[in-house]
């Protein structure tokens, strides 16, 4: 029962950081985002929350993996510091972008997130291999 019930807050801390971005994007969304240039290659809008739910629950599961692996938090306390620490940036991001509509300061953010996913599997791959490739989805 107790596994299940980390899986459960892996996940939810997931979910929340996403439904706490979702809060900055929702107006931006319909108001201002239509209105930027975007590559050709832009997936269509609609496709957004979808996918970044799956990522989101991938992450919880590797997270959740980790800590199972690891036997505690305290066992994985480095490399789960540096999940919670990504996912802060995550949620902050959509803040930047979409809540503060300053893109230049996002893309900043971007780079120190995407340092922080990349340290965050590099370190999962060493205490559980399929925590690590739940990850990866993710910095793509």
């Amino acid at each position: 029962m107790k596994q299940h019930a980390f899986l459960g807050f892996f996940l939810l801390a997931c979910l929340a950081a996403g439904g706490l971005g979702s809060i900055a994007a929702t107006r931006s969304v319909a108001e201002w985002y239509p209105a930027l240039v975007k590559p050709s290659w832009n997936p269509p809008s609609g496709l957004f929350g979808p996918v970044w739910t799956l990522l989101y629950i991938l992450m919880g599961v590797a997270a959740w993996r980790v800590w199972r692996a690891a036997g505690s938090f305290s066992g994985a306390r480095t490399a789960l510091s540096l999940f919670f620490f990504q996912l802060a940036l995550n949620a902050a991001w959509s803040w930047i972008f979409f809540g503060l509509r300053m893109p230049g300061p996002a893309l900043l953010e971007l780079s120190l997130l995407w340092g922080a996913i990349a340290a965050t599997i590099r370190i999962f791959a060493n205490i559980d291999a399929a925590a690590a490739w739940f990850m990866s989805p993710y910095i793509a």
